[in-house]
């Protein structure tokens, strides 16, 4: 029985980064409540200490009851197991199942074959995301100036689809409409293949920093940095490779004509071809927007010139932790003594490294981003 005043009921199965975060743009507004499902009780009681959730259940069909909105935040890998469980149940008519998973060809096109009646299926792909995970990391500016793809089916009614649009307007995402199998194309182009990419480029290192190990002595900082995704989650993206498997055949095949331009330009000790190629791609990526959200975390990192003194990395801290600015790392990258120190620090959010460079600039530091 719906509690009295709420007539909106959102379940989210899978309570993580992601899904915590949509819970927290949802939970508090007028004549909404906001269900999580738990799949085992030490889950159930992180989600109720996280606070991000009116109520928790291990019952799939009591947090899909009389649902009006079910956002599957899971694995791709168990979007399949959900949406076979949810087709089950007796769902409220007029129910919107959406995901949120970064390939949808395929939970499109499996959720077409399921017996759905009066319940509707909208892909979904908000493309942000964080260096944390866990409901922990949960924020409600996580989509904040994001891009939200929907993609629905041309048999899904257009009010339908903006009952969708209207309650992601809560997350202050961007919300676009794309089609799943052209999305599946783009998204496989600016994020599948340069995870494998790095991957393939880490892997190759590692190989041969096995007979010497100075590869791995002098890979710090700049190729850590470019090869950072090449750390994601090996479970996660075994799915979601798999799950757009075809478009990534496609890709890495014109990836590897891309590869043999460059081995012929060298080959041929092409100057020119190499020069050609470098202003091509340096024209296209400053045109590229610079601080907007994307699929692939941005960095906001600042680096500063400090001298090699004593306590001048706790007085950085200090300054920063008064001004309430939150740092989420700091690395000393190179300090000797007849050299400046070149001190990198990290932040989780634009604003807050902005905020730092102001301060650090007023205080006569010599501040770079």
């Amino acid at each position: 029985m719906r509690t009295e005043g709420i007539n909106c009921k959102i379940a989210i199965f899978g309570v993580g980064l992601i899904g915590g975060s949509l819970a927290l743009c949802f939970k508090g507004k007028p004549g909404i409540e906001v269900v999580g499902y738990a799949h085992e009780p030490k889950i159930q009681e992180r989600y109720l200490k996280s606070g991000v959730l009116d109520h928790v259940t291990l019952s799939i069909e009591e947090a899909a009851l009389d649902a009006d909105f079910i956002f599957l935040s899971v694995p791709v890998g168990m979007l399949n197991y959900y949406l076979q469980e949810l087709n089950k149940l007796p769902l409220k008519k007029g129910c919107i199942i959406t995901d949120v998973g970064s390939t949808k060809a395929s939970i499109t096109a499996a959720a077409k074959t399921l017996d759905f009646r009066d319940v509707y299926f909208i892909g979904g792909h908000p493309m942000a995301g964080s260096e944390r995970s866990g409901v922990e990391a949960a924020s409600p500016l996580l989509f904040e100036n994001a891009y939200y793809v929907l993609t629905p089916q041309p048999e899904i009614e257009e009010d339908v689809y903006n009952k969708l649009h209207h309650l992601l307007s809560y997350t202050r995402a961007q919300v676009i409409r794309v089609e799943p199998e052209h999305h599946d194309d783009i998204v496989g182009a600016i994020s599948h293949l340069p995870h494998i990419i790095a991957v393939a480029l880490v892997n190759q290192i590692s190989s041969y920093n096995q007979n010497e190990p100075l590869y791995q002595l002098l890979a710090a900082g700049g190729f850590r940095d470019i090869t950072r995704i090449a750390s994601s989650d090996p479970v996660v993206w075994r799915d979601i490779l798999l799950s757009n498997r075809d478009v990534l055949l496609r890709l890495i095949r014109d990836w590897n004509k891309q590869v043999s331009q460059f081995t012929q330009v060298l080959e041929e000790s092409n100057g020119e071809a190499i020069e050609a190629a470098f202003r091509e791609a340096g024209s296209f990526r400053d045109q590229l927007p610079e601080r907007r959200k994307g699929i692939i975390n941005a960095l906001f990192d600042i680096y500063i010139d400090v001298p090699d003194t004593p306590g001048i990395i706790g007085r950085i801290a200090t300054e920063l932790g008064t001004a309430r600015i939150n740092l989420s790392n700091m690395q000393i990258i190179e300090s000797r003594e007849d050299v400046p120190g070149i001190l990198r620090l990290s932040f989780r959010q634009e604003d807050d490294m902005e905020r730092a460079i102001e301060l650090l600039t007023n205080l006569g530091y010599t501040v770079r981003s």
